[in-house]
């Protein structure tokens, strides 16, 4: 529960829209790749070294991870399609007789498909989730903030839980 109220403190705080954008972005990336394979320290290093919410990461990643069980046969198929590309097979094969590739498992076909569609996905899915910031921000938040019982609670010295969350 304390999550979701700081992703929601994250929403009405004066952050960079951006900045929760890319945190939506890089949970999605963490949630629709498998999470204990080497590609995802990437986009773990990214999340520690930029500045973005840790709450939104986290929300996204939990969501984004009960997506991905649904969507493993679409990343198995994709992932089979790549990696049956007949031009690309030299390349494979040297990549995997290496041991620093061998490590990616880039040969197994959930993993690939998984890796490559989070990976395109991830330009869209940040401009998506800039629109759904600004929107929210701009017409559901101050809709909520109309009602006067918003208004009076926030304003109340035992509300301070709800002006917190609101602010």
């Amino acid at each position: 529960m304390s999550l979701l109220i700081k992703l929601f403190k994250a929403l009405n705080a004066n952050q960079y829209p951006g900045q929760i954008a890319l945190s939506f972005v890089l949970g999605m990336i963490l949630g629709l790749t498998p999470l204990l394979f080497p590609h995802n320290l990437l986009t773990l290093a990214l999340v520690f070294l930029l500045r973005v919410n840790l709450s939104a990461v986290i929300v996204s990643t939990l969501f984004f991870s009960g997506l991905a069980y649904l969507l493993d046969p679409v990343f198995n198929q994709v992932g089979l399609w790549v990696l049956h590309i007949e031009s690309l097979q030299p390349m494979f094969t040297e990549m995997y007789n290496n041991a620093f590739w061998r490590i990616l498992h880039f040969n197994n076909s959930i993993v690939m498909g998984s890796v490559l569609t989070a990976y395109l996905l991830s330009l869209p899915a940040f401009f998506l989730f800039l629109v759904l910031v600004k929107t929210y921000r701009a017409r559901f938040l101050t809709w909520v903030n109309k009602f006067k019982i918003i208004r009076v609670l926030k304003g109340a010295k035992g509300a301070g839980f709800l002006s917190e969350v609101m602010k």
